[in-house]
């Protein structure tokens, strides 16, 4: 049996067995709202620096979890294969359930496969895709096209029992005739095959209100950046819960949305990112996780 489909079986087992306590496993369900605190460590720069460090900041700083980003075949995990690295983050108390990964959604999905490996053997659950180049995505059909794509590189992680995940920006929100990019997404991708990392700030930047896609399409938008919009420079974002976005009455709706993981994110900084990190985890565990 291959690693990958060993870890997934473990999971599969845990889950099973959870039904057997009458805790029923749905996504979206309070018992798959992970309550704890996420982190998604692209907001932290160049961990390759000193990873080490890093980790060991990122877990006194009030997390339990974080979402990986930037793998690629040379670079790996910041300079650590996923054994490697997954032994750093059980030294460290953490866990990452979710990774963000650069696939070639105009090739033969090769490295989702070996992405898809790497990302096992991390323990992670989630294989997210983080960006569409701009030449892919001029128009409508263009937009049909991704999901096409998004729904077999969907079918190909399903049979390793993951689930792949798709990160909105604002781009998306450009309109193509009555209908935006990322509608089309949503419409023509299967909703088992494809969740949602719903990018809270780039929702609310493209002009959209994530409260209305939690009502129109429930359950798809299994994570989430948790982002908060400066109350001045809307261009910037800031520490979670001293910005515009009501984070509150969107963890209301954690539920219906579907939500599993939600990570802190942050890329513009007034302080110490440590610093800045510790305070969103601090009002994250204490206002909205409850």
């Amino acid at each position: 049996m291959s690693r990958l489909k060993e870890m997934n079986r473990r999971d599969f087992l845990y889950r099973a067995g959870m039904l057997g306590t009458g805790v029923l496993l749905i996504p979206g369900a309070d018992a798959l709202f992970h309550r704890e605190a996420g982190l998604q460590l692209y907001t932290l720069g160049d961990l390759r620096k000193d990873i080490y460090t890093g980790m060991k900041k990122v877990r006194a700083a009030g997390y339990t979890l974080v979402e990986t980003s930037g793998y690629t075949d040379k670079d790996k995990f910041w300079g650590l294969n996923a054994e490697e690295f997954r032994r750093l983050l059980n030294d460290n108390g953490l866990r990452s359930p979710s990774g963000l990964y650069g696939i070639d959604l105009k090739g033969n999905l090769d490295d989702l496969k070996r992405f898809a490996e790497a990302a096992a053997i991390v323990g992670q659950q989630y294989v997210v895709i983080p960006w569409l180049f701009e030449e892919w995505r001029q128009n409508a059909d263009d937009y049909r096209g991704i999901a096409e794509k998004l729904n077999e590189a969907g079918e190909l992680l399903r049979k390793t029992g993951m689930q792949l995940g798709y990160h909105n920006h604002d781009f998306e929100f450009k309109d193509f005739g009555g209908q935006t990019g990322y509608e089309i997404l949503l419409k023509e991708t299967d909703p088992q095959l494809v969740k949602m990392e719903m990018d809270i700030y780039w929702i609310v930047r493209g002009g959209a209100d994530p409260l209305d896609f939690f009502r129109r399409y429930p359950g798809r938008f299994a994570l989430w950046h948790v982002k908060d919009m400066d109350k001045k420079d809307p261009a910037r974002n800031t520490e979670v819960g001293t910005g515009r976005i009501d984070y509150r009455k969107i963890f209301a709706a954690a539920a219906s949305a579907g939500l599993d993981y939600p990570f802190i994110e942050q890329e513009s900084f007034t302080k110490d990112p440590y610093k800045s990190i510790a305070e969103s985890a601090a009002y994250l565990k204490s206002e909205l996780l409850k």
